[in-house]
């Protein structure tokens, strides 16, 4: 009892000493530009890499929400600080400030201490300030579900999907679901176009309740509970369908898939405007998995998980501050660079990955840009996004999009219209043999 002191005296002055040499041998990364266009990552191998460091600065940034916000966590969840954590959020032990307090109790219909903290709030555009209101919910009732959505097709011999594909679509946009039902999104058996070994597909469509504030809009509630009673395909959660608001389709998503469909190989991720080569994706996919399982064989890792994340990866870019763009992000919410994510409409990983994004996406604070956050939970994971040159997420260069042969290397396309995705389907169907 006597040592008991001078251990914990120990213990504490060595936390000290490399919390010192962390923050003072950080340095942020260097930004070259100020936007990045697609291109090649630094890791080109299809599994997911180790990033080179750091996001966000380790020193606290006091004057950004989304910053406090996830330094509160990040403590929380810190095993020096609290002990070995089983990943479950609970209240520290230490004194916070009352802020902070009010961050531990704060429930979905309670958002003044959030407000309270940004002192332009009341200038901020109207979908900037709806998220900072609703951004610590994360629950919402699913009001459509499909619950035997990925079942298998017993007559192959297939009990689990090879890749369930994932679509964020919008209650008003029937025609592009419709257009995918009849071109690359079929559910069923799919044949690959090189290996013709293919797999069990499963296509579902990932929506939110119609958006009022745009605009009024026809109530096509019936019309699509006739939709999803023949199709058996669409997810519908009661949350409002905005862009901020896609980042929850991400999260509603994984929970869904960790109860439904535990089991699928691989996650394709996309919008309703992009076009995939479904059949050349399956032998992508094939690969990877062969690969996979020959070097767990070879390192008698039978348990080794695969760790695949790949898309159009974009590298070191920077939150936009004009506030009449799209991607809006005020300095009083976030500071710092984004880390590498994949964006642009389409991303494929694998099951297994998918359920380990859950599970940290626990600890990661909302942010309202779904292609920023999954970045954001991957480098939680110590993970990277792996570039593909077939994800074209710009597109084709114009004199290139009306040749059928151009298509030959390409994975996904975005992005197209419900009837250029007939139209491209239909000529992809029978490639000329000289492509």
């Amino acid at each position: 009892m006597c040592l008991l002191p001078c251990m914990m005296t120990g213990h504490l002055l060595i936390y000290v000493m490399v919390s010192i040499f962390v923050t003072i041998s950080y340095s942020p990364p260097q930004i070259s530009v100020h936007y990045i266009a697609p291109g090649a990552s630094a890791n080109s191998g299809a599994l997911a890499s180790h990033p080179l460091g750091p996001f966000w600065n380790l020193r606290l940034e006091e004057s950004a929400l989304w910053n406090r916000l996830q330094h509160i966590w990040d403590r929380q969840h810190n095993p020096i600080l609290h002990g070995n954590t089983t990943g479950v959020m609970r209240k520290p032990k230490t004194k916070l400030s009352p802020s902070v307090e009010e961050e531990y109790i704060i429930d979905c219909m309670s958002y003044k201490c959030l407000v309270h903290q940004l002192h332009d709030y009341n200038s901020l555009p109207e979908q900037m300030r709806a998220f900072i209101r609703s951004m610590h919910c994360r629950q919402y009732p699913l009001l459509i579900n499909q619950p035997d959505a990925c079942g298998g097709n017993k007559s192959f011999g297939l009990e689990t999907p090879m890749l369930l594909m994932a679509i964020k679509s919008q209650v008003g946009n029937f025609e592009n679901r419709q257009a995918i039902r009849e071109t690359w999104g079929q559910s069923g058996l799919v044949k690959g176009e090189l290996n013709r070994k293919g797999g069990l597909v499963r296509t579902i469509f990932l929506l939110g309740r119609q958006d009022s504030s745009t605009g009024p809009h026809p109530d096509l509630r019936n019309l699509l509970d006739l939709e999803s009673q023949k199709y058996k395909d669409i997810l519908q959660w009661d949350f409002r369908d905005s862009f901020y608001n896609l980042t929850l389709k991400d999260l509603l998503f994984w929970h869904w898939l960790q109860q439904y469909c535990s089991t699928a190989v691989f996650v394709f991720k996309g919008d309703d405007d992009v076009f995939v080569r479904t059949g050349a994706l399956l032998d992508y996919l094939h690969k990877q998995w062969e690969e996979h399982n020959m070097w767990r064989a070879y390192r008698n890792e039978t348990d080794m998980m695969l760790d695949l994340f790949v898309g159009d990866v974009i590298n070191n870019a920077r939150p936009n501050r004009e506030p009449a763009t799209k991607y809006y992000i005020p300095e009083s919410f976030y500071k710092g660079v984004y880390p590498p994510y994949a964006g642009g409409g389409g991303v494929v990983y694998s099951g297994s990955l998918a359920l380990r994004l859950r599970e940290v996406s626990e600890r990661v604070r909302l942010f309202p840009i779904d292609d920023v956050y999954l970045g954001m939970c991957l480098h939680r994971l110590g993970l990277s996004p792996s570039h593909h040159p077939g994800f074209l997420t710009f597109d084709l260069p114009e004199t290139e999009r009306d040749k059928p042969c151009a298509y030959r290397s390409v994975l996904l396309v975005h992005k197209r219209s419900p009837k250029e995705m007939l139209t491209l389907w239909k000529q992809l169907q029978a490639l000329p043999a000289q492509c």
